[in-house]
């Protein structure tokens, strides 16, 4: 009963290890060194997590309550649907974008890597067993008396005899690659016999043996040895970097789509009002022309135009839907998701101009963008591969040692190796540079790679500088866009105004309050339009400086100068 508990925990220790376990294993390995890197990188996710939940809870959130005259007959579409503010966007974003949580997922991955990397330079232990029940069959013996000598001897008999016999065997051993290169394995081994029939006797053997293969030359030295766990280091540190920039890009492209939702919304309102100061105009203009003070000529304009804006405001509508129900897929969100976005965002926008010149934001740029230290990283990754491809043209010259102890091989059962019955040995395995195309080739790939990495350390600090002084250029160029905007629409009201006096005393023509009317709609959304492309430039440019500071549910914080 005892032996068969016994068994039963081997078993349990064995495969009772079960998924979750693993799972929290690994979850455990790579939370712990993705966080051993975060204080190396600045803004880092300090809450970093793959786990998610698919339940997005929006009842908390306020409900549009009014109709929406700017969808016409369609006014209560969005009457009962949440509100979701920017930062409350930003937040459904951080924890249900698919692109955002696969993102997380890479960074997670590159983590595990590093851990079964790191796991090849500690001891990897193995175990290994067999049993068998063997059935054979052999020439059978028999007793005879010696007829000269009258002695008992053994012989060969005619008859075939089957055997059962069982036979188990296992193995427990451990492998370690150290640090220095040398690689050292231990194993312990042991075989046991029994026959079921015939002789009872049992036979079994046992052998504990340790190498160590040591190189002196090539594949020698900490740096050589230790360039697998060199790089997988550096590889995660390299992806911590980019999860992180990733987060920066993924608030402005949100902050970018949900302002570019409003501004269609916008543009639909624009038009819609359009459209009820053209009906008025038309009224009118038929009121007019029934008293023979108009054409039909300039009632038809007029109509004309009635129609052409009623087919923008019908494009500004659907515009309005598909870039929401777009804007809902990246948040993560069903299309079928009763929502609407917050007005409030786009009332509160103002044109906040940094006081910075383009040199600064360059300055500033080269010393925080994080894709910039990553290039520079795998300058020196280059250049460590040279050495180590160099290395490979050397002679491999190893000192190899190995000892072994045996058990007892008339032990009649016992296997316990005596430490009286050992051997050992020392010596070089030599292998002489003889043929080296491959080495040869790999070095000189290497010199190659190492400049080409600095070439494109050169290229990605041009490229970034590049960037900043268009950033700056989009970003003075949006601000005066809104200030001609908004003396755009100023002017395009007085327009307005007047041609609707010249039209009630019968001086104005349909004409000039088609193009008066035309013209406010554009200029109004020109100017939302530029407004927007203001906010967005801004921060834009706070990001491509690497100074737009990212909270944990996405939202931002901008810069020195905002």
């Amino acid at each position: 009963m005892g032996s068969k508990r016994g068994l039963c925990i081997v078993f349990a220790l064995v495969l009772g290890c079960t998924n979750s376990h693993y799972r929290k294993s690994a979850d455990k390995a790579a939370y712990s060194q993705i966080e051993e890197k975060r204080p190396y990188v600045v803004n880092a996710d300090p809450q970093f997590t793959i786990e998610q939940t698919n339940v997005v809870t929006l009842t908390n959130l306020p409900v549009v309550t009014a109709s929406e005259e700017a969808f016409g007959a369609e006014a209560d579409l969005e009457r009962g649907a949440y509100i979701i503010s920017l930062e409350k966007a930003l937040e459904i974003a951080v924890y249900h974008s698919r692109i955002y949580q696969a993102q997380k997922e890479q960074l997670f991955l590159q983590s595990l890597q590093l851990s079964l990397v790191r796991n090849q330079y500690t001891p990897i232990f193995t175990g290994r067993s067999r049993a068998d029940y063997q059935v054979i069959t052999a020439q059978g013996t028999r007793i005879i008396v010696d007829p000269i000598t009258q002695e008992p001897k053994v012989e060969l008999s005619d008859d075939l005899v089957e055997q059962h016999r069982i036979a188990v065997g296992g193995a427990l051993g451990a492998n370690w690659f150290l640090k220095t290169g040398a690689a050292l394995s231990v194993a312990f081994t042991s075989d046991f016999l029994r026959y079921l029939t015939g002789d009872p006797r049992p036979f079994a053997s046992s052998q504990l043996v340790a190498t160590l293969v040591q190189p002196l030359w090539r594949g020698a030295g900490y740096k050589i040895a230790t360039e697998n766990l060199t790089q997988a280091e550096r590889n995660l540190l390299y992806a911590l970097r980019d999860f992180t920039r990733f987060r920066r890009d993924f608030s402005v492209q949100i902050a970018t789509a949900y302002y570019n939702v409003l501004q269609n919304k916008d543009a639909a309102r624009n038009a819609w009002r359009g459209i009820q100061n053209f009906k008025l105009n038309v009224d009118r203009e038929k009121a007019l022309a029934e008293e023979g003070l108009r054409t039909q000529a300039s009632l038809g304009l007029l109509q004309q135009s009635e129609l052409n804006t009623e087919t923008s405001w019908i494009n500004a509508v659907r515009a309005y839907r598909q870039t929401l129900d777009q804007f809902k897929i990246q948040l993560g969100l069903s299309t079928d998701a009763h929502v609407a976005l917050d007005d409030r965002e786009l009332d509160g926008l103002r044109i906040l101009h940094p006081e910075l010149t383009p040199e600064e934001a360059q300055e500033s740029a080269l010393a925080m963008r994080l894709d910039l230290y990553n290039v520079r990283d795998q300058l020196g990754d280059a250049i460590r591969r040279v050495d180590l491809a160099a290395n490979g043209l050397r002679p491999q010259i190893d000192v190899v040692t190995s000892v072994a102890v045996n058990s007892d091989p008339q032990g009649n059962g016992e296997s316990i190796p005596q430490w009286g019955r050992y051997r050992w040995n020392a010596g070089l395995n030599v292998d002489l540079p003889f043929e080296r195309t491959a080495q040869r080739n790999n070095y000189r790939a290497a010199l190659i790679n190492q400049e080409q990495s600095a070439r494109q350390l050169q290229q990605r600090e041009d490229e970034i500088k590049l960037q900043v002084r268009n950033d700056w250029r989009n970003l003075d160029q949006a601000r005066r866009n809104f200030e001609s905007s908004e003396i755009g629409v100023e002017l395009s009201e007085r327009r307005v105004q007047e041609q609707e006096l010249r039209a009630q005393v019968g001086r104005g023509t349909a004409r000039d309050a088609v193009d008066a009317q035309n013209d406010l709609i554009a200029q109004k959304n020109l100017r939302t339009q530029a407004l927007v492309a203001h906010t967005i430039a801004r921060l834009q440019f706070w990001n491509d400086m690497g100074i737009l500071y990212i909270k944990d549910n996405g939202r931002w914080e901008e810069g020195a100068g905002k």
